[in-house]
């Protein structure tokens, strides 16, 4: 028989147990926003047409396939890096809640982050999330855990998403488990505290471990790639920083060359041309 592996989806107390009470966009009157971006839509396309395959095929066989897609870290480590992407659609045979739970989280709270970021963004950010969790949970078996503990589940870049939400709409407010409305930032920091208490557990069947792991890539992926700038959007990558800075210092050399040859300047010897016409400005790069 083969070991049941460890599953990255909370039981009880997971981000799906939440529901959007209020909205931030004026055009949405209804609780839940059915709509589906391209991301979120395909993401979860394949997610439930892997689990069928997964299901039906493992019950045809009599024993769990895919062994290979799942995340080992014994495996990852002498070359199975695929795992660490595989691994995310993959979800518990033994309860149908998982990947349901999972797939209601990626929908409500991937929803309002896809339409902010756009999908590719979106999805960049979410295997980033999944990946790092899938590193996180490598790094920590082998150095402190069980090498051969196998792990499934989309959770560490679910968990990832809800901090993307909570940091893009802190004072969104959430229902907590259907009853309790909280603001977003706040579910952030509970679910965030919640997982790290629990990865110090042994012997639980869900990787709290993975959860807290796409929370820090994400947050650490967040905090070095964009630029929060007043009146702006946020803005993505290195490449837009670049832009900035020439734009900044184009700014400051126009201003230095303003105090020494505008109006009033100290530099108004006029040898070259078009020096004494105001009409002719300063070109500037």
């Amino acid at each position: 028989m083969v070991a049941l592996p460890r599953v990255t989806g909370a039981r009880s107390c997971g981000p799906a147990l939440l529901m959007r009470y209020d909205t931030r966009y004026r055009a949405r009157s209804a609780m839940f926003d059915w709509s589906l971006g391209d991301g979120v839509k395909w993401l979860i396309v394949a997610n439930v047409a892997v689990y069928l395959v997964y299901f039906f095929g493992s019950m045809l066989r009599g024993e769990p396939i895919f062994e290979s897609l799942v995340l080992q870290p014994s495996s990852v480590i002498h070359g199975a890096v695929w795992q660490l992407v595989t691994y995310l659609f993959l979800h518990s045979l033994g309860s149908i809640w998982h990947i349901l739970f999972n797939m209601l989280s990626l929908w409500m709270f991937g929803t309002p982050v896809e339409q902010t970021w756009g999908t590719r963004r979106f999805l960049q950010y979410y295997f980033i999330c999944g990946v790092g969790a899938g590193v996180c949970v490598v790094l920590a078996n082998m150095l402190f855990g069980d090498p051969r503990q196998r792990v499934i589940g989309a959770s560490g870049a679910i968990y990832g998403l809800l901090l993307a939400y909570g940091m893009l709409f802190p004072d969104q407010t959430v229902m907590f488990s259907f009853l309790f409305p909280i603001k977003a930032k706040y579910m952030v920091m509970i679910f965030g505290g919640i997982a790290f208490l629990s990865s110090f557990q042994t012997g639980s069947t869900v990787s709290n471990l993975a959860h807290l792991g796409g929370m820090i890539f994400g947050f650490g992926y967040i905090k070095t790639q964009f630029s929060r700038r007043p009146g702006r959007r946020i803005e993505l990558g290195l490449a837009e920083r670049w832009k900035e800075y020439k734009l900044q210092r184009a700014r400051k050399k126009f201003k230095v060359y303003m105090k020494k040859h505008g109006p009033g300047g100290s530099n108004s010897s006029g040898s070259s041309s078009g020096a004494g016409n105001p009409d002719n400005g300063p070109w500037v790069n």
